[in-house]
């Protein structure tokens, strides 16, 4: 038995794999996906929906003494009225922009419908703003009402783009 040949044994080799470049790659893919999520959320405004408790009046329906329209027009000219024009509460404004401007005009008015409301035993209900940007106004001056409708925190506002023929005299005219 001394004869027969020996089994040649060949060497282990080392059976480590580097993972170094597996776990990079792996925390690279991880930020990757959590910046993607985190961008592809969708950004939006809250809007302010009408009052579900309202046991007085008619689904749609609005109290026309909360109504406040502010018609942007050209070099930087503001014109306002409540109410609807046909029956403005008030006479047409027209103001500028500033702080003595526009928003003192929108404080004013947020009370005194407050005010308003409060005694027809309405709390809840606010000043409901309309801006109508005109065809010659810029974009500039929106952006700028938009700030006044967030600095006097009124919840209540849409931007329209329709003109009724009142309106479109009174820009006209002015």
């Amino acid at each position: 038995m001394k004869n027969l040949p020996k089994k040649v044994r060949s060497k282990k080799l080392s059976s480590r794999v580097d993972l170094t470049a597996m776990v990079s790659i792996s925390f690279l893919l991880i930020i990757f996906f959590m910046v993607v999520g985190e961008l592809s959320k969708y950004k939006a405004m809250d809007l302010g929906l009408p009052d579900k408790d309202c046991d007085d009046c008619h689904p749609g329906c609005i109290d026309a003494t909360r109504l406040y329209t502010i018609l942007l027009d050209k070099n930087d000219k503001i014109i306002t009225y409540s109410g609807l024009l046909e029956y403005p509460t008030h006479l047409t404004k027209e103001i500028g922009f500033g702080k003595n401007g526009i928003q003192k005009e929108v404080f004013l008015k947020k009370k005194e419908i407050q005010n308003y409301m409060a005694a027809m035993g309405k709390y809840k209900s606010g000043v409901i703003v309309i801006i109508k940007p005109s065809k010659n106004s810029n974009y500039g001056n929106l952006v700028d009402i938009l700030d006044e409708m967030k600095i006097a925190n009124i919840d209540t506002y849409a931007i329209v783009n329709d003109f009724t023929p009142e309106e479109e005299k009174l820009l006209a005219s002015n």
